[in-house]
């Protein structure tokens, strides 16, 4: 044993960072973050929401494209006339081309041009022409009034959008955060098997050198055993260590969406500094960066508005109608026309229309049930508030507390390594068994183990208080906006 042990157990342990070979993928953190955020699946597919609500956005904002019209009818009637005491015959064909439009304050404004030409066989035979220029405003007064009921759609569309998205950054904030704590499992994982076989390394070693000295008769052969008992259940943790390597590759991989990788090696190792946070400044910032809040706060406004809006529901239908045009009469369309042009024969007209459902009981309860959704939402608005005040002190916390460990975790494979260097010593004088030698060799593996684990759990720790403040996509660089889910939209146009 002697120095061979010792030089064995003083291995650093520390992922691998060989030459990429095929199949083999050396990445950095950020690295891991990019290929997540364009490549992931689930992300891919929650763009297509704000896509979807970029398509309604615009479909209602058509409210306001103008209309052109055309309207043509041809009538013709036999009839009997008692003056005449004779039957006669009458046609008329009508074309009306025109156009309308409507207004932010919910009223429609109409153009129209309309020209009859009408025939007859009555005592005085013959054809003549008929025209008016028409300008006519039909606007609400009470219900429907205004621009908030007229683009009540459009902003719900907005807000729904604004949302999608804010549902959209929350999932990739989630997906950064795991590929972060996916990734540093791994390291962890790939450090843990390289524990593993040292200690593998050292159980063959020993086995090796009793061999010897049980050949040399200078060792009793129960040494034998106890040796051969420490290679045999170490070679069973190393097969675990390496199953747990795989198994972690194959969640990265498809996390990333990395294709025909058969190994992953981590380049950037966890964090171990010291990270200092004031609570206060952490919540106000998740108060201001979380988008969940966000969504929340989006669907709070929509159900206000469309509150308003029911409110104006409940309020009679009192709409203002009038009109302004001019008028034009002669046997010759062309006659006809200039005397439409010459102004010399204007009609107008103004009228009031009033509509009201005795008891009103559907608009009332439209109204009662949107201030309930209303009132629903500013509820789930404040418990969203006070959950996330208690996940980001939460956060704080285990930050604290696992830096902590990290210090304990140190400290206890140093005191593990000297333990272990003792009970060497003291084999070679025979004052420790074989078996001694490899239970305190367990604890040092143990040691280890529990020191990757803090290493670990420091950096987990770290991301989920970034994710927990809102802050993480910020320190990644990541900006998340409608611009990829609109190219969606218009790909598809």
């Amino acid at each position: 044993m002697k120095k061979s042990i010792i030089t064995l157990l003083l291995i650093t342990m520390s992922a691998a960072t060989a030459v990429a070979q095929e199949g083999t993928v050396q990445l950095t953190l950020k690295e891991a973050i990019k290929a997540a955020v364009e490549k992931n699946l689930d992300l891919k597919a929650e763009l297509y929401t704000p896509a979807q609500n970029e398509a309604d956005l615009r479909k209602n904002r058509a409210i306001y494209a103008p209309h052109v019209t055309l309207n043509t009818s041809y009538q013709d009637a036999y009839n009997y006339s008692p003056g005449l005491s004779r039957d006669y015959s009458a046609s008329s064909l009508t074309l009306t081309p025109g156009a309308y439009q409507l207004l932010p304050t919910g009223g429609t404004v109409n153009l129209n041009y309309q020209n009859i030409e009408q025939k007859n066989s009555t005592a005085v035979p013959g054809s003549y022409w008929s025209s008016s220029l028409l300008l006519s405003l039909n606007q609400p007064l009470l219900k429907n009034f205004g621009r908030e009921s007229t683009e009540l759609n459009i902003k719900v569309a907005e807000l729904t959008k604004d949302g999608s998205v804010s549902r959209l950054k929350s999932l990739i904030l989630a997906t950064v955060a795991q590929v972060s704590t996916e990734y540093y499992k791994l390291g962890s994982f790939i450090q843990d098997l390289e524990s593993r076989k040292t200690s593998l390394a050292l159980a063959k070693r020993i086995l090796f050198e009793t061999e010897a000295r049980v050949r040399a008769g200078v060792t009793p052969a129960m040494e034998t055993l106890n040796a051969q008992f420490g290679v045999s259940s170490r070679e069973k943790d190393v097969i675990d260590a390496e199953k747990a390597v795989r198994d972690q590759v194959d969640v990265l991989s498809q996390l990333l969406q990395l294709q025909k990788v058969t190994d992953i090696i981590p380049v950037d190792l966890p964090v171990k500094s010291a990270y200092e946070v004031n609570e206060n400044e952490a919540i106000r910032k998740a108060l201001a960066n979380r988008p969940e809040l966000a969504e929340l706060q989006s669907q709070m406004v929509s159900a206000e508005l469309q509150a308003k809006v029911a409110k104006n529901q409940t309020l009679p239908s009192l709409n203002l109608t009038s009109s302004i045009g001019l008028n034009g009469a002669d046997v010759a369309y062309g006659r006809t026309t200039e005397r439409v042009g010459s102004m010399g024969y204007p009609v107008w007209s103004v009228g009031l229309q009033l509509d009201y459902p005795l008891g009103n009981q559907a608009a009332e309860n439209d109204y009662a049930r949107s201030r309930l959704r209303s009132e629903q939402l500013r509820t789930q608005l404040a418990s969203q508030k006070s959950t996330l005040e208690t996940e980001v002190r939460i956060a704080i916390r285990a930050v604290q507390s696992s830096f902590k460990q990290l210090d304990v975790s140190d400290r206890a494979r140093l005191y593990a390594d000297e333990r272990l260097k003792a009970y060497i010593k003291k084999n070679e004088v025979g004052l420790a068994t074989n078996k001694d030698v490899l239970d305190v060799e367990n604890d040092l593996t143990t040691a280890r183990t529990n020191q990757i684990k803090a290493q670990l759990a420091y950096s987990t720790a770290l991301s989920q208080l970034w994710k927990a403040t809102g802050e993480l996509l910020d320190k990644e660089g990541i900006r998340v906006d409608a611009a990829k889910s609109d190219e969606l939209y218009k790909g598809v146009r």
